[in-house]
């Protein structure tokens, strides 16, 4: 369990997500001090990389949904079950095309035509 007092997202994905993207931000300050451009490419290819892994972590369950979890599921080695179906709100979930089920299509049936009569009164 935690010890602390407040879930801030303690997960597997946010760290590794978190440590990526600083190497990331370590390599493009050695860029800019360099006047390097491979090395600043680099750095951003690393920044861009934790992104992605936060995010597949996420989806793999290794991350938590918006808001805060029951504190039993607190600890990071805590894997979330509910993310296969999509967290509600949850901006990554809905990017990889999770949490909106849709439901089957209302086809409405072909109208019929209606039948004009010529009224033969006068």
């Amino acid at each position: 369990m935690s010890a602390h007092q407040y879930d801030e997202g303690h997960t597997i994905a946010g760290w590794t997500g978190c440590a990526v993207a600083t190497a990331g931000c370590v390599v493009l300050g050695l860029g800019v001090v360099m006047v390097s451009v491979p090395v600043l490419a680099g750095g951003g290819a690393l920044a861009v990389l934790g992104l992605l892994v936060t995010w597949g972590l996420h989806l793999a369950g290794w991350g938590k949904p918006p808001g805060r979890r029951p504190r039993e599921q607190w600890g990071m080695r805590t894997r979330d079950l509910s993310a296969r179906d999509g967290h509600p709100g949850c901006v990554g979930c809905r990017l990889a095309g999770r949490g909106r089920r849709a439901a089957a299509p209302v086809v409405a049936a072909p109208a019929e035509p209606e039948v004009v009569t010529a009224d033969a009164g006068g």
